[in-house]
């Protein structure tokens, strides 16, 4: 069986892919992710990350989306 190399979502770069493993975040964050349909075994894209510490945009089910990265950080995924 392969294994799955789990990375932070931060770890990513401009135009790369993955698929969300696990929300490390808290109950309130994690609902208000699922909300907006950030969950397991969904595919998601970097589309922009600002400067270091700063936001990034993702895509996911179409939509576009601009999360900080504290949020972003509880966010695990595997590379596609």
């Amino acid at each position: 069986m392969k294994e799955e190399k789990e990375i932070n979502l931060v770890n990513l770069v401009k135009n790369q892919r993955a698929t969300i493993l696990a929300i490390t975040a808290g109950a309130k964050t994690a609902k208000r992710l699922a909300d907006l349909g950030v969950i397991p075994n969904t595919q998601i894209k970097i589309l922009r990350k600002a400067a270091p510490q700063g936001p990034i945009e993702i895509e996911i089910r179409g939509s576009s989306l601009v999360l900080g990265k504290g949020i972003v950080s509880k966010i695990l995924v595997k590379q596609t």
